[in-house]
């Protein structure tokens, strides 16, 4: 997504411009110093808190150099899945009365919508039935599946149950298996080499 750089260097600048341009904006790439860099660090929890207060999300990061980070954060769709660390951010905001109205605005259409809680099974682990008979079925992916750490386990969990489709679903949960039987796990992100 080819969104401009935005160089963060506090919260309450942070905040002012998502007040200013976050109705209006498609997103941004949020720049900030690391913290060993001796700039003005802003910590993510900041960033992330600001975000949600305004319903927006973030996502991907990227290195700048080696004093600056970047953090794509966009508004929030309709489809967006809440995580329960957001969640649990949602509730202090409010508890704090830093909830922006276009973050109540996006928080209420997610309750109305099941987004809101979309994503409680897996937080807990739950095992959709489709997956635990594909698991179960091969001895290998189920011992090896259960050797993940539970953080590999739920982004796996996500992947499979974000499925739009019965035969994209089909084939994660195939492509979970598969990969579990040989000790790997399905759908992880790493870094691209020079050669890729």
């Amino acid at each position: 997504m080819d969104l401009p750089d935005l160089l963060v260097e506090s919260r309450e600048q942070w905040r002012a411009w998502l007040g200013e341009h976050g109705p209006t904006s498609r997103g941004v790439w949020v720049v900030t110093w690391k913290r060993q860099s001796g700039g003005p660090h802003v910590p993510y929890d900041d960033v992330v808190e600001e975000a949600l207060a305004a319903g927006w999300i973030d996502s991907r990061p990227r290195i700048i150099d080696e004093h600056r980070s970047a953090r794509l954060v966009t508004p929030r769709g309709p489809g967006s899945r809440w995580s329960r660390l957001n969640k649990q951010r949602v509730e202090r905001l409010l508890e704090a009365g830093l909830m922006r109205p276009e973050g109540l605005a996006v928080v209420a259409a997610a309750q109305a919508s099941g987004t809101w809680t979309a994503l409680d099974d897996v937080e807990e682990l739950l095992e959709p039935p489709d997956l635990v008979a594909a698991l179960d079925a091969v001895p290998a992916a189920r011992e090896h599946w259960q050797g993940f750490p539970r953080s590999a386990r739920r982004a796996i969990l996500e992947w499979v149950t974000s499925a739009r489709t019965a035969p994209t679903r089909a084939a994660r949960v195939e492509q979970t298996v598969a990969s579990a039987a040989r000790g790997e796990r399905a759908n992880q992100w790493r870094p691209r080499t020079r050669d890729e």
